[in-house]
């Protein structure tokens, strides 16, 4: 199994984008691996999920992590963004086998984003690389328990 890990990370509100991708590089930073990380950045979140499907179906990767910023506005441009990509997400997780980690961050204000996106409430970059490391490792244990 291979151990390199894919970030796709949606360019649509990259201010607050840009700070998840950048605390998950430094989870992988100080976990030895950032050599093994790849990222591409893609329009908005509307697109990850087809990133991410070409990530996961490859086998060139062990997880892949979403990160992106829809904030709910004016219009209904949310609820045609955020609940699709997360059940896209989700579907190609169970689809592949490849854990493939929900790191969008679905806010109704950009106060909300940005808290969530280092300023009060921790980082959900972060949170979502320790979660692709812990199921990778997950993974790893229980193919080990198969043979």
């Amino acid at each position: 199994m291979t151990d390199r890990i894919l970030i796709v990370a949606g360019k649509f509100n990259d201010l607050i984008g840009k700070s998840l991708v950048e605390a998950a590089q430094d989870v992988f930073k100080h976990a030895g691996k950032e050599a093994l990380i790849d990222t591409i950045w893609v329009p908005g979140a509307f697109e990850i999920p087809v990133m991410a499907a070409h990530g996961a179906r490859s086998k060139r990767y062990a997880a892949v992590i979403c990160l992106g910023v829809v904030i709910r506005g004016e219009t209904p441009h949310f609820e045609y963004v955020a609940g699709p990509c997360a059940s896209a997400v989700m579907g190609l997780s169970v689809e592949t086998g490849v854990p493939v980690i929900f790191g969008v961050l679905t806010t109704n204000t950009v106060e909300q984003a940005l808290n969530r996106a280092g300023l009060k409430l921790g980082n959900k970059g972060a949170e979502a690389a320790h979660t692709a490391l812990q199921m990778i490792a997950i993974l790893k244990n229980f193919a080990s328990k198969e043979r």
